[in-house]
């Protein structure tokens, strides 16, 4: 055993000094080819598995490149096993994610939220109010591609009939469906960026408030100066849906409760888990009282009783259920549909996989020395914060352009710089504020995303039109680079990290 754990020791020292940048840079330019060409094959699709297919073949190029360095294949293994280990924690968020939007469906939770916000429109404010209407149900949706569907497309509709630019619109409602995807706990960026980069869920949503909040202001004040400066006309009728809504769930102000105490359990700093589970039981409970024909109807069951209630709340924990609207205007119940589809713990499985696969890649990348390499690199290469920062920042774009997916926007530019992160000194809650500022909101903007092709083909408005009002996507990562230059909200570790300085010299 001795021999062997010198030897161990032996290669380890070996890889640190043979690794060079470019077999180190090997496996992510592997990767980032290989991503290109299965995101040019497969469309929106990719995400299907063949993605995560792909990381674990990049993870088999860092192999490669770990066995030529005299790496063990059990150095590898333990480090894969390490870096899922570390992502124990998220994946039962995100199973937990899944069960209370399942639950806030049936409840009429979140329908309920759109059938008041729709009560605010008025035709003076009406870009501003679709950024706040698309804000509200992207955060208690946590997706902004549901609100695009849903909400979206009825003010796009409306829009037309008060003679509104779709262009503008569209910009609207991006900005504010992206301001809840980046800050909602339902969200699955927002969950998979702090995974990425080693902190938990609710400190970097607060630290990401920062930099959201003066921005979303920002957007607000253009739209709300652009609202008065354009000539609009008819009425904003949203009648329709509102009835449509209030016909299928039984909407009222008692459903607000169950938001209002989980917000206040996050406030209070509750664990994530607990919050998200007592926020899914409160639901359960609500929607037996409030919604009992639509749990009855979940269930698939043709009585209601205890099996009945039991099977119909396990259904919206664990499956995906669809409400059928009730309305006879098929336009309406097409443009509602989407809403009325609740994610349940299964819908979450396809991005705990991509973790997983992300995490192959990390740990191999990490074990064979790459990951260290190139921070060392990126410390000698930017001797600034502003400098690591700004790195950040161009990759998610690079990987956005590249590999035309905003998750692994999230996920390569995260395992590359998170060393580089607390080599610098700094808590990884900066990098992952970094990555939602400059990964999951700008994805929209590029055409051939997988997000900006959702948003134009739902939406029916091509990126060019709404891209110079997507104010809130690009302003973004500005602010982000904004507070790195000034060191605004930059948290350092409570104790540094070795810097290139004090590392002893071999």
């Amino acid at each position: 055993m001795e021999s062997q754990n010198i030897n161990q020791e032996d290669e380890k020292i070996i890889e640190n000094v043979e690794l060079s940048i470019w077999e180190a840079l090997i496996p992510v330019i592997a990767l980032i080819a290989m991503l290109a060409y299965n995101v040019y094959v497969y469309g929106d699709s990719a995400l299907g598995g063949t993605n995560q297919f792909i990381l674990i073949l990049g993870g088999a190029v860092a192999a490669i490149v770990g066995f030529r360095n005299k790496v063990s294949y059990k150095t590898m293994v333990e480090e894969v096993a390490q870096n899922l280990k570390s992502t124990t924690g998220a994946i039962l968020i995100l199973l937990m994610v899944g069960a209370l939007a399942g639950t806030w469906l049936v409840s009429g939770i979140i329908p309920t939220m759109i059938y008041y916000g729709l009560d605010i429109l008025n035709p003076t404010i009406f870009l501003a109010a679709s950024v706040i209407i698309c804000a509200v149900i992207s955060v208690a949706t946590g997706s902004s591609w549901t609100t695009s569907a849903t909400v979206g497309i009825a003010l796009i509709g409306i829009a037309g009939a008060l003679d509104i630019s779709a262009g503008m619109t569209a910009g609207a409602v991006l900005s504010g469906a992206y301001f809840g995807d980046k800050l909602s706990p339902l969200s699955d960026t927002t969950n998979l960026a702090p995974a990425m980069a080693g902190t938990d869920l609710f400190t970097h949503i607060k630290y990401m408030t920062y930099t959201t909040v003066p921005t979303i202001i920002i957007t607000l004040i253009v739209f709300i100066i652009i609202g008065f400066t354009i000539d609009s006309s008819g009425v904003a009728d949203v009648t329709a849906y509102q009835e449509t809504i209030d016909a299928t769930f039984n909407t009222t102000p008692w459903l607000f409760v169950v938001p209002l105490i989980v917000i206040a359990m996050i406030v209070k700093k509750v664990s994530p888990l607990i919050a998200l589970l007592i926020g899914t039981l409160l639901a359960g409970v609500f929607a037996l009282i409030f919604q009992q024909n639509l749990v009855l109807m979940v269930s698939g069951m043709q009585t209601w009783d205890f099996n009945a209630a039991y099977k119909g709340i396990m259904n919206a924990v664990t499956v995906k259920t669809t409400i059928p609207p009730v309305t006879d205007n098929a336009e309406i119940a097409s443009k509602l549909a989407g809403l009325f589809e609740g994610k349940g713990m299964e819908s979450m499985l396809g991005t705990i996989w991509l973790i997983i696969c992300a995490m192959v890649f990390g740990g191999v990348m990490d074990a064979i020395g790459a990951l260290s390499r190139i921070s060392r690199s990126l410390l000698e290469l930017f001797s600034s914060t502003f400098g690591l920062f700004a790195s950040t920042v161009a990759s998610c774009l690079a990987i956005n352009f590249t590999a035309s997916d905003q998750y692994l926007a999230l996920v390569v530019p995260g395992k590359m710089y998170e060393k580089a992160f607390k080599e610098k000194g700094l808590a990884p809650e900066n990098l992952s504020r970094t990555l939602e500022d400059s990964g999951t909101v700008t994805s929209v903007l590029i055409p051939w995303n997988t997000c900006g092709a959702y948003h134009s083909a739902t939406l029916g408005v091509p990126v060019l039109d709404y891209l110079a009002y997507a104010i809130f996507s690009y302003l973004s990562p500005f602010m982000t680079l904004l507070f790195a230059g000034f060191n605004i909200k930059i948290k350092q570790l409570t104790q540094k990290k070795p810097t290139l300085d004090t590392i002893g010299e071999d």
